[in-house]
Parts: structure tokens; sequence; C-alpha cells
């Protein structure tokens, strides 16, 4: 038996669905396709990219002044930021803005939107007054991505909110990672943990992003102790086998996907704790201090000892519209793991925020 009408404009729909996808999307699948083990150090790194992203910013365009008011408090803010312009207000603001999400039933708009500049397209979710397999064929033909009707659940409508979302925060990364060189340096290739220049694109989001909610921070930074006697020691390749061991071991401890690490240069890291308050931060370096002095690294064939000095700076809520603050506390760790140095290694200093007096702990 053949297919009925329906069923043939929704294979139809769905088809034309899939060859509208957006790329990132494609760029997605073909990567799923030949790396079904992705990398584990580089899906950390997109994983922090995701995170400090600000919210998506969504135009919501409509002819019809009642799907405005039906759908703008459908919007939740933190999950997509709504702006609602006329389609006249829209079309004079394509040239100069980007937007990554455009909820719409102007399907002319739709057709620009699509003619627009490739780097420029949004990801455009069709809004039509029926929901039926004729009108989602027709916004998709437009060159929509997704299409939904005025009058779907709750639960579909926020679906479909979370899948453009993802879309926006994937395209936002991929036109991070093109803008920075074409090619984003951020794993360290001995230590598989991220970069400097990781370290120097993503800690200043971090500050950003806490700073804007008001939450906590804290940055912990570490050194090898006595790293150029072991090099003396046992050679370069010596000291290789114990950085390429260090930074996965101070990841022990850590949470997946939300605290990470990067190489700063020669024996010196950085552990970055979003939303941790300075006395969990000081107990963390604590832990990674004996994590890494208990149990004896793998050189060249024999067993050493090695252990590390902490200097950490964390805030229990970082302040707004502070100047410089990045740098102040990438300094005040620095200074602070300077005295853990100074008053014999093998131990942890913390300063609470910009203060300046800082607490030492063996």
């Amino acid at each position: 038996m053949s297919p009925g009408p329906d069923l043939r404009d929704r294979q139809l729909a769905a088809g034309r669905s899939g060859a509208e996808t957006t790329m990132v999307k494609r760029v997605l699948e073909r990567r799923a396709e030949r790396h079904a083990e992705t990398d584990e150090g580089t899906t950390a790194t997109v994983a922090v990219m995701l995170r400090v992203l600000p919210t998506p910013e969504a135009w919501l365009v409509f002819e019809n002044p009642r799907l405005v008011a039906e759908l703008e408090p459908r919007i939740v803010p933190g999950v997509l930021e709504g702006l609602t312009l006329s389609p006249h207000e829209a079309r004079q603001k394509l040239e100069q803005d980007y937007r990554p999400v455009v909820f719409t039933d102007d399907l002319e708009l739709i057709r620009q939107l699509r003619e627009a500049d490739p780097a420029r397209r949004p990801f455009v979710v069709y809004v039509s007054e029926l929901d039926g397999s004729r009108e989602r064929t027709v916004g998709l033909e437009a060159g929509a991505d997704e299409c939904i009707g005025r009058r779907a659940s709750e639960r579909e409508f926020q679906a479909r909110i979370a899948i453009a979302r993802r879309v926006a925060e994937l395209e936002s990364v991929l036109r991070i990672t093109l803008d920075e060189n074409r090619k984003l340096s951020a794993i360290d290739d001995l230590t598989r943990v991220g970069s400097r220049r990781f370290f120097a694109k993503q800690f200043p989001r971090e500050v950003e992003r806490a700073s804007r909610y008001g939450r906590a921070l804290s940055l912990i930074l570490c050194d090898i102790d006595n790293f150029k006697s072991i090099n003396d020691s046992h050679g370069h390749a010596g000291g290789d086998d114990i950085l390429r061991q260090f930074g996965p071991r101070l990841q022990r401890l850590l949470r997946s996907k939300v605290d990470w690490v990067a190489r700063l240069g020669g024996e010196e890291f950085a552990v970055v704790l979003p939303e941790v308050e300075f006395t969990k931060a000081l107990e963390v370096a604590r832990k990674l201090r004996a994590l890494i002095a208990q149990d004896a690294f793998n050189v060249q064939g024999r067993r050493l000892a090695v252990s590390a000095s902490f200097g950490v700076c964390g805030f229990d809520r970082v302040p707004a519209q502070e100047r410089a603050l990045p740098e102040r506390m990438l300094k005040i760790a620095d200074a602070a793991l300077y005295r853990s140095k100074r008053d014999g290694r093998n131990r942890v200093t913390g300063v609470n925020g910009l203060g300046d007096t800082p607490a030492a702990r063996p």
C-alpha cells in the first residue's frame, strides 16, 4: 500500500528539514561518524566554552501581533533572551546585527535570512497558524530550520526552544573557534590539559560569567617543586614523563566538564573552580597537594617522589565591575604560590578575594 498524502507530506518535510539543517549540525554529525571516540581533552574544553557563553539571543518577529502576546511569555529568561521586533525593524537590523535564533511567521523574512551572508545566518523557527504537515513544508521550503504550530503544547514548544538554544550555542563555539585563527590551540600537546592560550581566552570569560551572576569563583596555581633538579637528574625526557602524568592527576579530584586545568608553561598549572568559594578551594588545593605527593611518578621506568606548591585566590561572590579582575586574580594566586615556595614548598597558600594577607597551610 502506498503512503497517504499526509504521510508523504510528512516524509517530504522531514527530508527537507534534514537538508536545511545548519552548518554546525552537519559538521557535528560528520565528526560523530568519523570519530566514535572523541578526544577527552577536546570534549572538556568545548564543555567549558559552552558553559561560559552568554544566554543566546533571539528575535521574535511576527506579522500577527497575537503571536507576540502568546509566545513572548513562553521564552524563559536564562534559556533564550528575546527581543521583539516588527518585520520592518528586523529587516533594518539584518545588516548590522547577528542573532543566533529567530522566531517568525514571516515567510518572506525567512527567505531573506537564507539569502544573507552564510556566516551570519541565524537559526530560524517558523511559527505557523496551523500545526499541519502542509504548513511545516511551506516553512521548510522557505528556509526555516524548525517549524512549530502556535497551538503546540508547552512541552513541545520548550523542546523546540531547547533545540534552538543548543544549536545557537554550538554555532557560537564554532564562530569563536573560527575567529581565533581558524584553529583553537586549546589542548597542551604534552599534558592533554588546556593550553596557555586556552587559559588566556577562557579564564576572563569565567570571571565575567561569575561577575554577571554574582557567583563564586576560585583560581589555583600550582608548580612542581624542584623541577629543574629533576630535569638535570633524569633529563628532559624524565621531566616530560612527570608532566604527562601531572595534569591528569590534578583532574582526578575535579568535577568533570565544570572544573578545568590548563598548563601555563613549564611546570606551572592553573586549576579553575567555577562556583567554588574560597574555603572550599583551599580544601581542594590541599587534597591536590596530597594526591601529588602521596604516589610516586613513573619516570623512565623508575618510581620518583614528586611534590608541588599551590597558591589560591578565591571569591565567595565575584564583584561586579571590578577592573582587570582576571589579571588581578592571577597575580594574587601567583604571589600566594611564591609564598608557598618560599616557606618550604609542598604546601598551600591562599588569599580570600583581593585581600593582601595570604593564609599559608601545609
